[in-house]
C-alpha cells in the first residue's frame, strides 16, 4: 500500500481528495469583489493575508447546482504563480489515502472526467481524487 496525505472535502454532495501538495491553505472567504467580464466561473476577486486571490466557483465549472447558502470555504492552490481559492461545501480533515483507479463503469461526466485522477475510500465513503490545478486550468479551456 503506497499512502499519500490527502485533503478531504465535499463538493456539489459529491466527496473529493486533493493531493496535500497541492494545497496552500484552507481559508474561510468573507467578502469577495466581482470581476467584471470574467468568466462565469470566476466568482471574483477577495483580499487574503494582504494578496488578492481569484475565486473559483466550483459548481458553475462543474455544471452542479449551486449550495443553497453562498459558500466560502475555499482551498488555496497556486497554479501558474497565481493563487485560486477553490470554494467547497466543506472541508473535513487531512488524511492519508491509498489512491487506485478509477473503478471500470463508473460514469464521471465530461467535466468530472477531465479532473479525476484517482479514487480512494475512507471510512466506507467513496472519494474522487482530483487535480486541483486541472480544475483551475479548466477555465481558460474553457474560455
Amino acid at each position: 500500500m503506497n499512502e499519500t496525505l490527502h485533503l478531504l472535502a465535499h463538493v456539489g454532495g459529491r466527496a473529493i481528495a486533493v493531493p496535500a501538495d497541492a494545497v496552500e491553505s484552507v481559508v474561510d472567504i468573507s467578502s469577495i469583489v466581482k470581476a467584471p467580464r470574467a468568466h462565469p466561473a470566476v466568482r471574483g476577486l477577495a483580499a487574503l493575508r494582504s494578496r488578492v486571490v481569484t475565486v473559483i466557483d466550483t459548481w458553475e465549472l462543474l455544471g452542479l447546482p449551486a449550495p443553497e447558502e453562498g459558500s466560502c470555504r475555499a482551498i488555496i492552490t497556486v497554479v501558474d504563480g497565481h493563487h485560486h481559492a477553490v470554494l467547497v461545501d466543506t472541508l473535513e480533515d487531512v488524511a492519508p489515502l491509498d489512491v487506485v483507479a478509477v473503478p471500470t463503469g463508473l460514469s464521471l461526466g465530461r467535466r468530472w472526467a477531465g479532473i479525476t485522477t484517482g479514487s480512494a475510500e475512507r471510512e466506507g465513503e467513496p472519494l474522487l481524487v482530483i487535480d486541483i490545478a486541472r480544475l483551475v486550468g479548466s477555465i481558460v479551456a474553457a474560455g
